[in-house]
């Protein structure tokens, strides 16, 4: 089979989209599927035999001259974007959308592909691909609106709001693409239930497949020693949704009653809440944001942890708990989204948590920082479930079963 991956932000290790283009599509090439890879930068690392088609963008939320982004806009869709990130909205996946739309038109002479399947674009330059006679799937790891819901929430005046909607604008489009697409595959039964409820995408349409890890790469091999008191999470952005203000309240509730040291993948610029939050809370010694890092990097400072937390309010489905688990470290995780579903039962392979409660959190770090037997317990239990149940070539199979069902 042919098979065309559509991503409008394709690195692996800049969040979970980048992480599922990378592995989804080593595992359907190691199948013998013929894979291509549409995407716009950052661009993904695919393995040998996956054919990568970069597409230019403008990037504008990376750029820091005006001047230079000016002297690029030679195009009216560059126009456009350049407008529209400049009153505040995000027009990045339709503006990929039309470009992957116009690169597969002019590929078709040379390629006939059997399926498009994007990954989370949902834009109107997917309608237009339906025209090719080419059955269109998409990805969708879980419906933004939450995070618009989550971040709105915790606005802090009416001008903060108002970018916010402004900037959340894109949803409308992808909840008119999304219903007229012919399937959608999602990534735990927890996604589809909101996808059905926020985009009202048909359950016909609907099939859940969940993600795999890679437990070869995120291992317990124990060659790197632990760091006392250590705990790591992963965070993204302003660090809301995954629920950095919470984790940081449980934090300062601790200071005094147990030594902790946390270590958050991820940034924190000098204007934001977190950032905020650790000058107010006094926890410039406790807490340390590793900026961008690889996975190589990622994977040490997993091994190196004795505990790694999830406190989001949401999640799709949640790479970090499950690369923790796959690192043989105890799990605490909230029973937000579909963490129940990739973590498992509370006191078996993880510690629960209700979502947004720090006293709660704290209680669960201080109880399995004080029992070095149950981290050893849910440590091991961790790995053999992710082990057992998350599979990149068993997800690959179910993805081309879904294409086989179009075909």
């Amino acid at each position: 089979m042919r098979i065309c991956l559509l991503s409008y932000r394709g690195n692996p290790y800049s969040g979970g989209q980048g992480i599922y283009i990378h592995y989804l599509s080593r595992a359907l090439q190691s199948l013998g599927h013929e894979v291509h890879v549409l995407s716009g930068p950052p661009y993904p690392n695919v393995v040998d035999g996956v054919r990568i088609h970069k597409l230019e963008s403008l990037n504008l939320y990376e750029s820091e001259s005006l001047r230079r982004d000016l002297l690029r806009i030679r195009t009216p869709l560059r126009f456009y974007e350049f407008l529209a990130v400049s009153v505040g909205t995000f027009p990045e996946p339709f503006t990929f959308s039309i470009r992957a739309y116009n690169r597969l038109r002019a590929l078709m002479p040379q390629y006939k592909f059997d399926i498009i399947h994007d990954n989370q674009c949902l834009a109107w330059g997917l309608l237009l691909m339906k025209r090719l006679k080419i059955p269109v799937v998409a990805t969708i790891h879980h419906p933004i609106p939450i995070d618009r819901e989550i971040d709105l929430s915790q606005a802090r005046n009416p001008w903060d709001r108002f970018r916010l909607k402004r900037w959340y604008s894109f949803l409308g489009m992808q909840h008119r693409v999304s219903k007229r697409l012919d399937r959608v595959i999602t990534v735990s039964r927890s996604s589809a239930a909101d996808i059905q409820r926020y985009f009202q995408v048909p359950e016909k349409a609907l099939r859940v497949v969940y993600n795999g890890v890679d437990t070869d790469f995120f291992n317990c091999d124990g060659s790197v020693p632990k760091k006392p008191h250590s705990l790591i999470m992963v965070s993204s952005g302003q660090g809301n949704i995954k629920g950095l203000p919470h984790m940081l309240k449980a934090l300062h509730s601790l200071k005094d009653k147990a030594e902790v040291k946390l270590t958050i993948v991820g940034t924190a610029p000098p204007d934001s809440q977190p950032a905020r939050l650790i000058h107010e809370y006094g926890l410039e010694h406790t807490v340390t944001f590793t900026g961008a890092i690889e996975r190589e990097e990622l994977a040490r400072l997993y091994a190196a942890a004795e505990i790694a937390v999830s406190p989001s309010l949401y999640e799709g489905f949640g790479f970090p708990a499950a690369e923790a688990m796959s690192s043989g470290i105890p799990v605490i995780a909230t029973s937000a989204g579909a963490l129940p579903e990739v973590v498992g039962k509370d006191g078996e392979t993880c510690i629960l948590v209700p979502p947004a409660e720090p006293d709660a959190l704290a209680a669960a770090i201080k109880r399995l920082l004080n029992d070095q037997p149950l981290r050893k317990r849910l440590g091991e239990a961790g790995r053999k479930r992710v082990y057992q149940n998350f599979s990149w070539k068993q997800a690959a199979r179910k993805t081309i079963a879904v294409y086989e069902e179009l075909l």
